[in-house]
């Protein structure tokens, strides 16, 4: 019963962290039912198993309308993601029209800023519309991505090409200025994905926001891409943020008080 519940446990794990991750964990169990005691085999067989899946899957995607994007940034890198953890995890997948447009923000951002990185975080898995890519509640279909927020030296103000304040692109948040609009200030829900991570921010590095980037991007979302059905249609901000930057626009939302916080990374959508 133990080992049937251990099983059990490590197949939901890992389908809701990499999707693959659960349908390997029954393949290896089934490959390697006899080896009672090689742990070391099994684990070997799992990751071959899984690297196996994770290659193919690049080329399998397509065919769920997905595209991924580029795991690691060369020099002349426009867009990347911001840890080869993402892919990973699978984590790295995008519908063609977000493939689209974050190709189009980064080049923008490029144009604007020579030698601009712009680093992806959480998108989508390779496959099936519907499926949930946890913690976030709405990354399920390919058109939705997170993308890190630029950052500076703190004592030059020199933008430091592929620098993120937390070493995952989230939970590195900026601090509201006294007086900011704080709409979940003094709320304590239960049930919510609102996190302050108190906790986290000894990982994280001494940077200084990069305004004039950070500010480009949510302008290039907001206006050059906006609206149809290829265009994007929400970005989410922290009010504090937004209003720190000077950026308005009608498709600029607040994601609400049970969703995370979206004052260190940015979330935008494409398509409905």
């Amino acid at each position: 019963m133990m080992r049937l519940a251990f099983h059990a446990i490590g197949v939901v794990f890992l389908t809701l962290l990499t999707q693959i991750g659960g349908l390997v964990w029954v393949g290896t169990a089934v490959i390697t039912h006899r080896l009672h005691k090689r742990r070391l085999v099994k684990l070997g067989v799992f990751l071959l198993i899984y690297a196996g899946i994770s290659l193919a899957a690049v080329s399998i995607a397509p065919v769920f309308g997905r595209v991924a994007l580029p795991c690691f940034a060369t020099g002349q890198s426009q867009l990347a993601m911001q840890s080869p953890l993402y892919c990973v995890l699978n984590r790295h997948y995008v519908s063609k029209p977000m493939y689209q447009a974050a190709n189009n923000l980064a080049a923008d951002m490029d144009r604007r800023f020579p030698g601009t990185l712009t680093q992806a975080l959480d998108a989508n898995f390779p496959f099936l519309d519907g499926f949930p890519l946890l913690p976030h509640l709405s990354h399920n279909d390919g058109n939705k991505l997170d993308i890190a927020l630029f950052y500076a030296d703190p004592s030059t103000g020199k933008y430091i090409r592929g620098k993120t304040r937390s070493p995952i692109g989230y939970w590195g948040f900026e601090r509201p200025e006294r007086g900011a609009e704080l709409p979940c200030d003094g709320r304590h829900d239960i049930l919510t994905g609102r996190w302050d991570m108190g906790w986290f921010q000894i990982f994280n590095s001494v940077v200084a926001l990069d305004r004039p980037r950070t500010r480009a991007a949510f302008e290039w979302l907001t206006t050059h891409d906006k609206g149809g059905k290829v265009g994007v249609t929400k970005v989410f901000v922290e009010p504090h943020l937004g209003k720190s930057l000077g950026v308005e626009s009608d498709i600029l939302r607040f994601q609400g008080c049970r969703a995370a916080r979206h004052d260190d990374h940015i979330h935008f959508q494409v398509g409905r």
